[in-house]
């Protein structure tokens, strides 16, 4: 009896402690981390630190000191889109794109049509940003993703028969510089052009760079404790190749660096938010850490002067979509690798390949994998067969192993040659079903 009391008092603690800790969680801790962002915020705010500063220049335009950090970005007016494979929302606040569902992948199979929203500003964010830095003696103010823009239309919808739709955005100031930010989406293609024309109607030349950039709030969850999956950001370059850039990286060592040929990429387990930029040139990639659980990796474009009276252009791409071995290679050189096959990518990458060729032929992932597996056991048959011989030969040998042990005891010497001269005469490789 005095037993079971231990044992209830035992239980009754565990799950006190289980309702605090869980009240903790749902209450205290939130209230706690909303009065630490909040504080952050505001010094973000004040210090201009979601701006990256164009390279080679002591300071930027006047206009990168409004900076919201916030839970939910600050918003205008939006501009819906709807192509075959997205559902955007773009704001005129920045000219950023804010919303982004992918139509094809469902979060659940239950709600078939509630679509996955890779890109978000609210919750959870996750947005990619860009925007104009001129050089400090070009004295002119150019829009960021701070500045308002104004749009021709509200609503965009891809019609049956066109390939791609443009959307524009246009900024202006009392300078005489004119900017018109287009987006230009495609059918059936997870890649967005984007495009800035800057024309300069003043009498001097300006010059100044692009910038690129992706902003992300960490992960709110742990994930899967038995599945590793990488969440953060990825830079590309020639030289370096593929290189991971934890957030943790970006809080204890910002990324200042100039490379060649690259891209910069915020990556989840399934999908990637990517900047790609048309000019394979030099460029400078950074990391910042702005405040509470913000984190952003980017780029700055080598940067370009544009006369007066005269106009030039900046392009890059940028990809919104799933990690898709089969588009994404064809997107930019090392945007494949995103997709991480871990230790075993020498064996995991064919297989993927052949699980791909498979499906365009049946149409269906339940029987490619069915068919995958048929081939996989055909190519390993005679491994199998020798395997499964060698096994049987084993259990055919149990009993005079058996008798053997009884025989020797602990003389494990005259054991261990008696079952090497057994094995020898039955022609038996007790490493035969290893493989």
């Amino acid at each position: 009896m005095e037993f079971q009391r231990i044992l209830l008092f035992a239980a009754l603690t565990l799950t006190l402690m289980m309702m605090w800790q869980a009240w903790q969680e749902d209450y205290v801790r939130p209230q706690q981390q909303v009065a630490t962002d909040s504080a952050e915020t505001a010094a973000a705010k004040e210090q201009g630190l979601d701006l990256p500063t164009a390279p080679m220049s002591s300071a930027t335009s006047s206009n990168t000191t409004s900076l919201p950090i916030v839970a939910t970005m600050k918003s205008v007016a939006r501009v819906s889109v709807e192509t075959d494979l997205l559902t955007v929302e773009i704001d005129t606040l920045g000219a950023d794109i804010r919303n982004v569902r992918l139509k094809n992948y469902p979060v659940t199979l239950e709600e078939p049509d509630n679509a996955f929203a890779l890109i978000r500003d609210r919750g959870e964010i996750s947005i990619p940003q860009s925007g104009l830095l001129s050089s400090a003696e070009s004295g002119v103010t150019l829009p960021t993703h701070h500045d308002l823009f104004y749009a021709e239309k509200e609503e965009y919808r891809l019609a049956p028969g066109e390939d791609s739709l443009q959307v524009a955005l246009h900024w202006d100031d009392t300078s005489g510089i004119e900017v018109t930010k287009t987006y230009t989406f495609h059918r059936d293609r997870y890649t967005i052009d984007v495009d800035y024309l800057i024309t300069n109607h003043s009498d001097k030349p300006w010059s100044g760079h692009a910038y690129h950039q992706l902003l992300r709030q960490r992960p709110q969850s742990g994930g899967n404790a038995f599945l590793y999956t990488y969440t953060g950001g990825v830079v590309y370059s020639e030289a370096e190749k593929y290189e991971k850039i934890s957030f943790e990286d970006m809080e204890s060592r910002p990324l200042q660096r100039e490379v060649t040929n690259g891209w910069v990429a915020m990556i989840e387990h399934y999908f990637l938010s990517a900047w790609i930029p048309s000019d394979k040139g030099k460029m400078q990639v950074y990391s910042k850490s702005p405040g509470g659980e913000n984190f952003i990796i980017g780029m700055i474009d080598a940067g370009q002067e544009i006369a007066p009276n005269s106009s030039g252009r900046i392009t890059s791409q940028l990809f919104i979509g799933p990690k898709l071995q089969n588009r994404l290679s064809s997107v930019a050189t090392g945007l494949e690798l995103t997709v991480d096959y871990g230790i075993l990518t020498v064996i995991a990458k064919p297989l993927d390949w052949l699980l791909q060729v498979i499906h365009s032929v049946v149409g269906n992932w339940g029987f490619a994998i069915i068919f995958l597996t048929i081939l996989i056991k055909a190519a390993f048959y005679k491994l199998s067969e020798t395997s499964y011989k060698s096994m049987a030969q084993m259990r055919k040998m149990q009993p005079k192993l058996k008798a053997m042990k009884e025989r020797y005891g602990d003389d494990r010497t005259a054991m261990n040659q008696a079952m090497m001269k057994l094995y020898k005469e039955e022609k038996i490789n007790p490493l035969g079903g290893c493989l």
